[in-house]
């Protein structure tokens, strides 16, 4: 179940690069596309948020400092800071620098829990990086800058991926990606707001799977299927499967955003590509048969919900 949850994850959140690409294309700003996918996914999600809500008010006001934490840092956050890297790096550099941020998991779970990693852990690390290497063959000269707005892309990922794994049966995932896109659009509304974050918009058609179509198809893939449903079932996921598994799962987002960019815009991944997705691969299953789920003693078993917890706010990417 968490598995296939965690799949799912990063399938609909590998379809945002597609997406948003058309809508750059046509005129947009990376900051419109990140505000409009991040606020009408909080607007999907609160008729069923609410309905998951009822008779849990009281967990939610205790939660509310996890579920700020979650969408300031790891919705809004790790989005601002990806496309401030995508604006001096290739956009190839950049996603690499973000999941940079599965290395930052595996030592928080170390350094705050005290779980030693598996050497097959280890070696799940370096495979899965290596894959993302080849995946995304990176080229050309680093801006010193862009590498800095990249890796804290990755302290953003890093960030959902713990705080989406903290065991709080009272608030369900629902509502917890509800809560993160809610306070992540407040925020990037208020960058806007104060002009760090440029937002332009335009009606005009898109290019996509080979046709040319309306704008709101795309928005509507990003705010439906990259947003609400991913960001769902990732929170999901991590709860079931614990911060570490479904983090280096997450990695294949990035095979799946190959694999729908060549199926929208015909962008065909080369031999080495298609080596390093099966790197990356290696590494997930390293990790995952070794990484015991949470009904075996995993992470999420191994830690009390209240180890994580701001007591008595709880906090959520």
């Amino acid at each position: 179940m968490g598995l296939g949850l965690a799949l799912v994850s990063a399938v609909a959140f590998g379809t945002a690069g597609s997406f948003g690409g058309a809508l750059m294309s046509s005129g947009w700003t990376s900051g419109a596309v990140v505000t409009t996918r991040i606020s009408l996914a909080a607007l999907i999600l609160t008729g069923p948020a609410l309905f998951a809500l009822r008779g849990r008010w009281r967990a939610l006001r205790s939660s509310l400092g996890v579920v700020a934490l979650y969408g300031a840092v790891a919705v809004a956050g790790c989005q601002l800071f990806f496309f401030n890297a995508v604006q001096r790096l290739d956009v190839g550099v950049a996603l690499l620098l973000e999941y940079m941020g599965i290395v930052l998991v595996v030592f928080w779970m170390w350094v705050r829990h005290r779980r030693r990693p598996r050497w097959l852990t280890l070696l799940g690390v370096v495979a899965a990086v290596l894959g993302l290497v080849l995946v995304l063959d990176p080229s050309g000269g680093l801006d010193a800058v862009g590498v800095i707005w990249g890796l804290l892309a990755g302290t953003g990922l890093a960030v959902y991926f713990v705080l989406s794994a903290r065991q709080d049966d009272a608030v369900p995932p629902l509502v917890v990606a509800w809560g993160g896109m809610v306070v992540g659009a407040l925020t990037l509304g208020a960058f806007a707001l104060f002009g760090a974050l440029p937002v332009h918009a335009a009606t005009t058609d898109v290019e996509l799977f080979g046709r040319n179509m309306s704008w709101l198809v795309p928005v509507l893939g990003l705010s439906v299927v990259a947003a609400a449903i991913a960001y769902t079932a990732g929170v999901g996921a991590a709860r079931l499967l614990g911060a570490t598994v479904a983090s280096f799962v997450g990695l294949t987002e990035v095979l799946f955003a190959v694999l729908f960019a060549a199926l929208s815009v015909g962008q065909v991944p080369g031999a080495l590509q298609l080596v390093g997705g099966l790197v990356v691969l290696v590494g997930v299953a390293l990790v995952r048969a070794t990484e015991s789920s949470p009904t075996e003693g995993g992470e999420a078993a191994a830690v009390p919900p209240a180890a994580d917890a701001a007591p008595p706010a709880k906090i959520g990417v």
